[in-house]
């Protein structure tokens, strides 16, 4: 992680944050229940829940036992999604009646999300490209009881098609140092030949993304590390083709811009739109979003 000292200049707090536990966050199923019924009935459990501030269908979550091993959790009720997490979708912004592509969906928790913003309204395609990882997102549209989604195996740098979506979103695989607070392994940092093997298939899929999106649509990009090479290399590559702009997005907590510049890498002013997270900014894991149209 020494690496990035140089782009946090919070590294103290930083990396404290790295060592504290974190605390578990559910995100309320609206498609099942309401926000207060689902608070309710996890009180009269046992749970103490504080909405974040930022989503009053969001709960961080206190208890005896883990919050997965419930009766509500097995109905559906809600999903374990960290916070950070939540914010690619916030930025996607799907409406019902959309058609809506999740390019590398399993195991379902942003799927899952998108579809309570469709209000389960239209067509929301959930792609991965393992058959075995699709499992584990068959399970949580089933539970969750979204009806919307089709769900599809495809390595997403190869999907078919051409303009067919109103929004893609690209939740890359990544090196995900951002989540090192659940994994220690991860506080020395991904390994740097790691990091370049991903940065090349995550340009593959964003490159591809950008078209399968309609003319004027949205393609949100997000990954869960730190890494500029996996971040901010990606999004510079598409748009030094052209091939898309960078909208700017305000996410509903703290956070720090993206970077013009990285170890003697130079990229394109606009980066500075894009969003990074960092695990001390809101008690969170660490992540990376950029929202991009496709010129018309």
């Amino acid at each position: 992680m020494d690496r990035y000292r140089e782009i946090i200049p919070e590294w103290e707090e930083f990396w404290e944050a790295l060592e504290r536990p974190m605390p578990p966050v559910i995100r309320t199923n609206t498609l099942r229940i309401e926000p207060s019924t689902l608070k309710r009935r996890l009180e009269s459990k046992g749970f103490d829940l504080r909405p974040l501030p930022w989503d009053a269908s969001c709960f961080v979550v206190e208890g005896d036992i883990p919050v997965g091993n419930t009766l509500e959790h097995w109905l559906g009720y809600y999903y374990v999604q960290e916070a950070t997490q939540l914010l690619p979708v916030k930025a996607l912004a799907p409406r019902p009646g959309e058609h809506i592509l999740d390019l590398c969906a399993a195991p379902g928790g942003k799927t899952t999300q998108i579809a309570q913003y469709m209000e389960d309204q239209g067509l929301l395609v959930a792609n991965d490209h393992s058959g075995k990882r699709i499992q584990a997102l068959l399970t949580n549209l089933y539970r969750l009881g979204v009806r919307c989604a089709v769900v599809t195996e495809c390595p997403g740098e190869n999907f078919p098609g051409e303009a067919k979506f109103d929004r893609v979103l690209v939740d890359a695989p990544c090196s995900g140092e951002g989540i090192a607070r659940r994994f220690p392994h991860l506080r020395r940092g991904a390994p740097l030949g790691t990091i370049r093997r991903l940065s090349i298939l995550q340009k593959r899929l964003l490159t591809r993304a950008l078209k399968l999106v309609r003319p004027g649509g949205i393609v949100v990009y997000s990954t869960c590390t730190l890494a500029p090479e996996e971040n901010e290399a990606v999004v510079n590559h598409v748009l030094s083709q052209g091939l898309a702009e960078l909208v700017p997005w305000e996410p509903p907590v703290p956070h720090a811009p993206g970077l013009v510049h990285f170890d003697g890498e130079e990229y394109r002013a606009e980066l500075a739109k894009a969003v990074r997270i960092y695990p001390h900014h809101f008690d969170s894991e660490g992540g990376f979003i950029a929202v991009l149209r496709r010129p018309n």
